[in-house]
């Protein structure tokens, strides 16, 4: 079975209240219909750094968008990863105040995640970044997951 990592995004606009704009409803609309049809079949999985970022602001949402992900299996911010995530924004990929994006991708990569899904298009699904990303999972003797988003998986004739 594939594997599929869940960053901070999807559970956010998974339990948000529903929004006035245009782009941020069909965004939200996508994201629980990809979730409540079983995440396109993939094994999900996410990372602390997630839960950490879900578990902010309003208690009521939070507790929402934890209890969304009470059964996501979590894997570990090992050291290299931290490392890998340093790098990315050393080397500028990342934006410096970026360092939550830079963990999801390291943990992502590092655990040998199939995919990386999120609504981060500024700084995770970047197609600009995307080869440079690419070139330092490389160099690190791993393979960058594809990342994208959930209408991508909406979009395959196949859903």
């Amino acid at each position: 079975m594939k594997k599929v990592y869940i960053e901070t995004t999807i559970p956010s606009y998974y339990v948000a209240r529903p929004s006035d704009n245009l782009i941020q409803a069909a965004r939200q609309a996508m994201t629980r219909k990809w979730w409540d049809h079983g995440c396109s079949g993939l094994e999900a999985f996410t990372s602390q750094e997630t839960l950490d970022e879900i578990g902010r602001g309003d208690q009521n949402m939070a507790m929402q968008r934890m209890d969304l992900m009470k059964n996501v299996s979590v894997l570990e911010i090992s050291r290299e990863a931290t490392e890998m995530a340093a790098i990315l924004i050393s080397k500028k990929i990342i934006h410096e105040n970026g360092l939550s994006d830079a963990i999801h991708i390291s943990v992502a990569t590092m655990h040998g995640m199939d995919f990386l899904v999120t609504w981060n298009c500024r700084h995770i699904a970047n197609p600009y970044a995307q080869n440079r990303l690419r070139k330092v999972a490389d160099d690190s003797g791993f393979l960058l997951p594809v990342i994208c988003t959930p209408e991508e998986f909406l979009n395959d004739e196949n859903y």
